[in-house]
């Protein structure tokens, strides 16, 4: 159940928001992630989604989420949870967003969120990374700028999250000198493409049916990459039909070749659950390693 203080807080805040007093009725439960705690608030002005966590774990990132989802939202084109407000309360930091009620599924619901998310891809800036760092799950995100793709790959993605497993003893000196030879052949690897505006970490759980019945995205780690990146992450978890990438190729096409680049781009979320998580996912990472 949702900690009294943050039910409060958030009472609060949305009174202040709407300018009425907001009573808060039923509170129910729901899937936060690994993380997080989440409920669903239902309130005289809506429902609501509240997720909260340990502020001192994890200093800033509701406030990260909020400005990821804000960006995404301004480039239009795709649902996006409206956010309400984000806010700490005792040990505890939380993020309000709109309740989106699940629709059903549109004619051609792939194909239309292929479309989409090359729309978004098409919104670009002179570098890659972002003006703030973020999280990516559970770890610090950094997105320092950087104007060449690979250099921000290796130094922001790649290196940190190698430098990681190593001190923790979950990958060990082969592997590091493995990471040490793609460095030298990324540039050869890699088509040049401007940045592209990302979601960060497009897998299957983290879209849904939004009440219009098209694709809704959220929880992001929102940075401006190479748009290679999004595509190779909705490949290594499953549930994106090939309608989609046929769809996203229509609206905005791909370098040739670029499905085998796509264990090279997920070297970074897999090297993120090496850290997290350990186990098989460090063979899945000498797996990939080992073609190069």
């Amino acid at each position: 159940m949702i900690p009294q203080n943050i039910e409060q807080k958030v009472r609060l805040i949305l009174e202040h928001k709407f300018g009425v007093p907001v009573s808060i009725g039923q509170v129910k439960p729901v899937s936060g992630g690994d993380i997080n705690e989440a409920a669903c608030i239902k309130t005289g002005m809506g429902n609501f989604f509240v997720k909260w966590n340990d502020a001192r774990r994890f200093p800033g990132m509701f406030e990260a989420e909020a400005k990821g989802l804000l960006l995404l939202k301004e480039a239009g084109g795709i649902y996006i949870p409206e956010v309400i407000l984000t806010g700490e309360t005792g040990d505890f930091s939380f993020l309000v967003l709109e309740y989106v009620q699940a629709g059903s599924k549109i004619s051609g619901f792939m194909e239309d969120f292929g479309r989409s998310l090359a729309g978004l891809h098409k919104h670009t800036n002179p570098f890659f990374g972002l003006d703030h760092n973020n999280y990516i799950g559970s770890l610090p995100q950094s997105n320092s700028k950087n104007h060449k793709w690979t250099d921000f790959f290796i130094e922001e993605r790649l290196e940190k999250q190698v430098k990681m497993s190593r001190n923790s003893g979950e990958i060990g000196r082969s592997l590091v000198s493995a990471f040490e030879r793609l460095y030298k052949e990324l540039p050869t690897i890699f088509p040049d493409e401007p940045p592209a505006l990302l979601h960060g970490d497009l897998w299957g759980g983290n879209y849904m049916t939004a009440p219009d019945g098209r694709a809704c995205i959220y929880d992001p780690a929102v940075y401006y990459g190479h748009r290679e990146m999004d595509l190779g992450m909705s490949k290594l978890f499953g549930g994106f039909g090939p309608e989609f990438y046929e769809a996203y190729d229509r609206a905005y096409p791909l370098e040739k070749n670029w499905h085998r680049r796509t264990d090279i781009c997920n070297l970074y979320p897999l090297m993120v659950h090496v850290n997290l998580f350990g186990g098989s996912y460090v063979y899945s990472v000498q797996s990939i390693l080992k073609q190069f």
